[in-house]
């Protein structure tokens, strides 16, 4: 997927986000282990969110070395900003459709 469409679907999901209620912290914190595509506050809780867009089931493309990855970087963000905040991972699928997946892990 190109850069421009990845774009798309992540002010997709921004936009989509604020609208349920989340304030959004931050968007493309970067590690060395990877990239959390958004950071949102919402009832006193920390959302690291991963948006995935595309046509074939995008859901399926947060594999477990993707979540671990987004786990790491986490960690290095609440570290950096010296944070002690409840925190759960999300996945935004950007489709025709907009679907929020709260609270994914690995299994």
């Amino acid at each position: 997927m190109s850069r421009e469409k990845g774009d798309f679907a992540e002010q997709r999901a921004v936009d989509f986000l604020k609208k349920i209620g989340f304030k959004i912290i931050e968007r493309n914190f970067y590690s060395r282990f990877g990239e959390i595509d958004i950071i949102a506050l919402k009832n006193q809780t920390l959302h690291f969110i991963e948006v995935k867009s595309g046509q074939n089931e995008p859901a399926f493309k947060i594999t477990p070395s993707k979540l671990s990855k987004i786990i790491k970087t986490a960690q290095i963000y609440m570290s950096k900003k010296s944070l002690d905040i409840d925190f759960c991972f999300d996945a935004v699928i950007v489709t025709e459709d907009i679907n929020f997946i709260e609270n994914i892990t690995l299994y």
